[in-house]
């Protein structure tokens, strides 16, 4: 008698995590300094005010980066549930850059 053996596969992430959320803080660097660098600030704003919104939102896309990450399990079935998969990635990692962008720049930009 031969037995039978029920191996699963299991797919592995085609990039680390720590990889798609280095990729996702540098967009929101990007995005945050390309902002900055047409800003003008105010007396009355802090002497440092550019350091907070130049540390929260890179944070807040590597956040971003990691959502992606782990809708990658979704992404692995294919079809429409791929297609799904990158369209809520995305607005997942658009809305925790916005987040990150108001808590970055809350008390300076908007006030």
């Amino acid at each position: 008698m031969s037995q039978e053996t029920n191996v699963s596969t299991q797919h592995t992430h085609s990039a680390s995590i720590a990889k798609r959320m280095i990729v996702g803080a540098a967009i929101a660097a990007i995005i945050i300094v390309v902002f900055l660098a047409n800003a003008g600030g105010k007396p009355e704003w802090p002497r440092f005010w550019m350091v907070r919104p130049l540390i929260i939102v890179p944070l807040a896309g590597g956040l971003g980066g990691a959502f992606y990450h782990f809708m990658d399990r979704l992404r692995w079935m294919g079809g429409w549930k791929k297609l799904t998969a990158n369209i809520i990635s995305l607005i997942g990692f658009l809305v925790l850059l916005w987040m990150g962008m108001v808590f970055g720049l809350d008390g300076t930009w908007w006030d």
